[in-house]
């Protein structure tokens, strides 16, 4: 008998851990399958340190803290991923801020709902031996862009256009992704209209450089994050959880660029062994893109129709679009 009652309680206990246990899990599997499935296009591959920011916020779990599951999936440039996003082919997209400009010549409705940085992602980067000091000394000088569809491109006919210069008066080598810096590492061109990414794999390839900030010249924008304006309209819940998440990317890299080239290394292990040329990456970020902005992701709209001035002026869009269809800062604005 006494052997029965001890089985029978042992059994009792088994059951209450077992249902103890069960509520447990219940809410943990309900808020994995609550998860939201999120497809993000990228402008290039995700695996580019340009892109750490929206890395960082997935390793850390800040979309998953949103209820969000992002896949990054990337299109074929900036103006391809806001075709796909005004479409309705993903929610969210990644570009340059100068995007929607483009995209709303060409009837595409969407809209910069966050820049990451008050800086231009572009910078003249020349070879320290060559001693130039503004755009006026590259007259006569080879300069490498990506192509001359890019913001690159655009962003260095911009600073040429601040000290009297055309395109005519310089020799402008579009050499792709990797011959951008390459060519320019090379000795083959004095200078490159890049972004921190390449400066410091040039560096890396032994060159020693100068750079100049674009903005000084010429005030192009920083990475933006895109939105359809249905999107906007109909679901900015959504966009507030994406805008918030990808930004405190961003602020970590600006807190402790160390840390976090650890962390993005970690979770993009491509480029394991490579933190300290990451680290460098995230330094010149900070310094040059992310830096001086009053409200992380505030869109400055005096800057964008500047931009937009010189892009109309240089036929790169027909007409000027109304500003507020650029762009909104709602999502940077709220707490």
């Amino acid at each position: 008998m006494k052997f029965t009652a001890s089985l029978s309680i042992t059994r009792r206990a088994c059951l209450a851990l077992c249902t103890a246990a069960t509520a447990v899990m219940l809410p943990m599997a309900a808020r994995a399958q609550a998860l939201q499935e999120i497809t993000y296009l990228l402008p290039a591959p995700a695996i580019l340190p340009a892109f750490a920011p929206w890395m960082l916020a997935q390793a850390k779990g800040y979309y998953k803290a949103e209820g969000l599951d992002v896949k990054f999936v990337a299109a074929r440039g900036g103006v391809d991923v806001a075709k796909q996003v005004g479409a309705g082919n993903a929610v969210i997209g990644g570009a340059i801020g100068d995007t929607p400009i483009i995209a709303r010549a060409q009837g595409i409705p969407i809209k910069a709902v966050a820049v990451l940085g008050s800086g231009s992602l572009t910078q003249l980067v020349s070879h320290k031996d060559e001693r130039i000091e503004s755009p006026r000394e590259l007259r006569g000088k080879t300069v490498t862009v990506t192509a001359y569809t890019d913001t690159t491109y655009y962003a260095l006919l911009g600073m040429l256009s601040k000290v009297g210069l055309t395109k005519n008066d310089v020799n402008i080598q579009a050499a792709g992704p990797a011959g951008v810096w390459q060519q320019f590492a090379a000795k083959k061109a004095s200078a490159m209209a890049g972004v921190p990414d390449w400066t410091v794999s040039a560096m890396d390839a032994g060159a020693q450089v100068d750079i100049l900030a674009a903005d000084v010249y010429f005030k192009s924008m920083a990475q933006a994050i895109l939105a359809s304006d249905e999107t906007i309209q109909k679901n900015p819940q959504l966009i507030q959880k994406l805008v918030r998440a990808t930004l405190k990317g961003m602020k970590d890299i600006m807190a402790n660029p160390k840390e976090a080239a650890k962390a993005y290394v970690a979770h993009v292990p491509v480029h394991k062994g490579k933190e300290e040329m990451i680290e460098k990456t995230m330094v010149l970020y900070n310094k040059y893109v992310y830096a001086n902005q009053k409200t992380p992701g505030q869109m400055d709209e005096a800057r964008l129709g500047e931009l937009q001035k010189f892009y109309v002026s240089n036929g790169v869009v027909p007409v000027a679009a109304p500003l507020k269809d650029l762009y909104t800062n709602q999502f940077v604005a709220a707490k």
